[in-house]
């Protein structure tokens, strides 16, 4: 009963002054439709400095189409994507885009769902690889499916051969300074969000995430020791009906958890392996009923006598229907400071300041 009241009636409220950073930064202004690129400014976390085609033209997508990804047509969301230049991609109207092979984005960029419905579904999705200054904000993310075996264009003077992509909503590898914005993530193939082989500078904010098995996925894998410097920050998202674990699931590198909303997970809220260092600040966890589902914590594929040195701290975390997170480490350790990229505000005020995660309604005019 408490999680259909926290889920039902959080989706009213207004964000606008509440004391989320990143929201009242920019969403108290009625004229941002002029002032689009104002968004840019308001990072916060590892991936604060990811200024997306702040420094670029308008770029608006007329055609929801996805013709051919080797030759994209003027007006198509792959043909602003692969562009040498920064640009700042919004969209004319509502559009469900089904992308035929994976969206291959090129540096700088920033797609800006403002404004419009846009879903991009039911096909492959996006692809962050090798490329920095990447913003996605507000755009509906779902039922990604697998592509590939073929030719793919990632840029105006170049394309080449893709293998089979895993079906994630949007893959990150090698990528650097990026910011995932007020989206809504569901029913992929494989993760919502992965980022792997040396990403960081990451932040994932304000999003809304659901009916999903392994949601996120931080590092490449045990053996894969360059994710060591690996740095992302979670904060501010809600994490909705139907999800399984992985919110996130880490490996190596430094991860900073905090002011989430956790209201449904089935075996896990956040694991890991490979000693990564996980700063859990400020979140709501609220635990399902299945009493050996309890625990917000997992170590994978290690005895405790590896696992208590790894470094995982809950600081001011909320813990609910039994809720309880197994820290472990040395706490005052040395390189902790590398999982702190933010402050974080109290538990208490989780639900308003995600009370709108995911993709916000915005109209020319208003406040979105």
């Amino acid at each position: 009963m408490l999680r259909r009241s926290l889920n039902s009636s959080r989706r009213n409220l207004i964000s606008c002054g509440t004391g989320n950073p990143i929201d009242d930064c920019w969403r108290c202004d009625s004229d941002w439709v002029n002032n689009r690129k104002r968004l840019a400014d308001c990072a916060i976390g590892f991936g604060k400095n990811a200024i997306g085609g702040k420094q670029g033209r308008f770029y608006v997508v007329t055609d929801p189409n996805d013709y051919d990804p080797v030759n994209p047509r003027h007006g198509t969301l792959r043909h602003a994507v692969i562009q040498t230049e920064p640009l700042w991609i919004s969209f004319q109207k509502d559009m469900v885009i089904k992308l035929k092979q994976e969206l291959i984005m090129n540096s700088y960029k920033t797609i800006d769902g403002r404004g419009a419905n846009v879903h991009i579904a039911n096909g492959a999705c996006i692809t962050i690889q090798y490329v920095t200054n990447i913003i996605i904000h507000g755009v509906h993310i779902h039922d990604c499916i697998p592509a590939g075996n073929t030719n793919v264009r990632s840029s105006p003077t170049h394309y080449g051969y893709r293998t089979r992509s895993d079906g994630d909503g949007i893959s990150i590898f090698g990528g650097s300074a990026i910011w995932v914005d007020h989206c809504s993530l569901s029913s992929c193939t494989d993760g919502l969000i992965d980022a792997i082989r040396g990403s960081t500078a990451i932040t994932i904010s304000n999003s809304f995430f659901t009916h999903h098995d392994k949601v996120m996925l931080l590092g490449h894998s045990d053996d894969y020791t360059q994710d060591v410097n690996m740095q992302v920050t979670v904060a501010f998202n809600h994490f909705g009906e139907g999800l399984v674990q992985r919110m996130p699931r880490c490996r190596h590198g430094y991860f900073h958890v905090l002011n989430n909303d956790y209201t449904h997970w089935e075996m896990y809220a956040i694991g890991g392996s490979a000693n990564p260092t996980i700063n859990s600040q400020g979140n709501r966890f609220l635990a399902p009923a299945n009493p050996s589902s309890k625990e917000v914590t997992k170590r994978e594929i290690a005895v405790e006598g590896t696992w208590r040195n790894w470094n995982w701290r809950s600081v001011g975390d909320l813990m609910l229907n039994g809720a309880f997170f197994r820290a472990s480490g040395a706490g005052a350790s040395s390189s902790y400071a590398k999982a702190s990229s933010t402050a974080a505000r109290p538990s208490s005020v989780v639900g308003s300041i995600t009370a709108t995660a995911g993709v916000l309604t915005c109209t020319k005019g208003s406040r979105c």
